[in-house]
């Protein structure tokens, strides 16, 4: 009887443990989570005082900040409303790597995660920054879908 009872604690702590494994995992590097949404987290690091919804901020910003179609660290990319994403988008610059090609940092991209230095690539015939693709890191690859933008709002 001792005997049984040792082997049902030990397989009832290797059991504890896998279960405790399984809880720490998840998918690795997708991110901080949060509870920000892109358009307070863009308020948050870039400085540009707009509200409202993100493909507004374009708008917005017209009298009040510089616009551009070319990339700055610090500016902030407007996504215009798109498929499921009706609200648009908003990711700050965190670098340009050249003209087509540029990092930022964003929230809610992947959902309830902020992510830092995710590549941004111009797929505009004009290079004007109008249309993207946009780094996924839960599959570690560009994304396929071409999404339309308005351009840089740049920081004073």
């Amino acid at each position: 009887m001792a005997g049984n009872l040792v082997s049902f604690r030990n397989i009832l702590a290797v059991l504890l443990l896998a279960c405790l494994t399984a809880c720490g995992g998840g998918q690795p590097n997708l991110g901080t989570q949060t509870s920000l949404t892109c358009v307070p987290y863009a308020r948050e690091v870039s400085g540009i005082q707009l509200a409202g919804d993100a493909w507004a901020w374009w708008d917005e910003a017209a009298g009040r900040y510089p616009r551009s179609q070319k990339p700055a660290p610090g500016a902030v990319l407007v996504f215009k409303p798109y498929g499921s994403m009706t609200s648009g988008h908003l990711a700050v610059v965190t670098s340009v790597q050249d003209s087509r090609d540029i990092q930022v940092t964003q929230s809610n991209w992947v959902p309830y995660r902020i992510e830092n230095n995710q590549p941004v690539i111009d797929v505009s015939p004009a290079n004007d920054w109008t249309e993207v693709r946009v780094w996924y890191e839960p599959v570690k690859e560009m994304g396929v879908t071409v999404y339309p933008t308005d351009g840089f709002i740049l920081p004073h």
